[in-house]
């Protein structure tokens, strides 16, 4: 998204804090939901298709759409539903936490794409925090792979995943704003949304899986999930973000891991060594210094 040379206010970094805190609690929504990842990642996209409807006819944002951009919304569909699939699955393996840090992996992804395609200088900040940035994830997880239940590495390698679709997704997102730069972000997440739940859907159905919803906590967490993460949380950070400074937003935007490790310890339980809340704030640094690097 480009961002415009103007002050930043309290107003709009109020807005991208509170975005950032409805969307860290996107991973808790998804564990009491208690439902299969690939339906809870329908479901995201389905009820925040709803309400991102509400949204746009109320604001009057429908604009007609040209053939090109139609086809970076499908591949931004395609892209977003294969990344809320590896996040949840991740999720189940290793933690609504670890797994939300693990797809901020996707700031280390773009960085590498846009220096191997798209002629960005490779910059010596970048080389620095992306070994950093391991280093702090073995201290998460345990120097000792091997050692590692084999469902634990595999919502490890889930949510690396997670990063790399994730990255895809933006740069497809950036590619349709540029196309079409009157369209407001709340239409585009609403387009990405039909898409993604066009994929999801037939995906379930083929699998055999049920589209049932199997109890009011389900549902009432699936609503929370499409309302607060898919809709309210973009929807405070999309009008905000282009009117403050990077180094402000990207500070800002960091809370989102932070918050969601420590309401998996607050909330779930989860056990936390001196080192692991160590590694923590080691990646959380090295995602920053990678936000950094990747400055023009």
């Amino acid at each position: 998204m480009t961002r415009k040379n103007t002050a930043s206010t309290p107003k709009d970094i109020a807005y991208i804090l509170i975005g950032a805190i409805f969307i860290s609690f996107s991973a808790n929504w998804v564990t009491w939901s208690q439902v299969d990842p690939i339906i809870s990642a329908f479901y995201r996209v389905f009820f925040g298709l709803i309400f991102l409807g509400i949204a746009c006819v109320a604001g009057k944002e429908i604009r007609p759409l040209g053939l090109p951009a139609w086809g970076y919304c499908i591949l931004c569909g395609l892209c977003f539903a294969a990344n809320l699939y590896c996040w949840h699955v991740s999720i189940r393996y290793v933690g609504p936490g670890l797994a939300t840090i693990l797809g901020n992996f996707q700031v280390f992804v773009l960085t590498i794409i846009s220096i191997l395609f798209f002629g960005q200088p490779a910059r010596s900040l970048f080389f620095f925090s992306l070994p950093l940035a391991f280093c702090g994830l073995f201290l998460i997880i345990g120097i000792d792979w091997d050692s590692l239940p084999a469902h634990y590495r595999i919502g490890v390698f889930f949510g690396l995943l997670t990063a790399v679709f994730y990255s895809c997704f933006i740069l497809a997102l950036r590619k349709i704003q540029q196309l079409q730069e009157e369209l407001s972000f709340i239409y585009v997440l609403l387009l990405i949304s039909a898409v993604t739940s066009a994929v999801l859907g037939p995906l379930i159905f083929i699998s055999g899986k049920s589209f049932a919803i199997p109890s009011l906590q389900s549902l009432v967490s699936l609503a929370g999930l499409g309302l607060f993460s898919q809709a309210v949380g973009w929807g405070f950070i999309a009008g905000s973000l282009p009117k403050v400074m990077p180094s402000i937003a990207g500070l800002i935007l960091l809370l989102q891991p932070s918050l969601a490790f420590l309401w998996d310890v607050l909330l779930f339980d989860r056990p936390t060594s001196g080192t692991q809340w160590f590694g923590v704030g080691v990646v959380i640094f090295a995602i920053y210094l990678g936000i950094w690097s990747s400055k023009d």
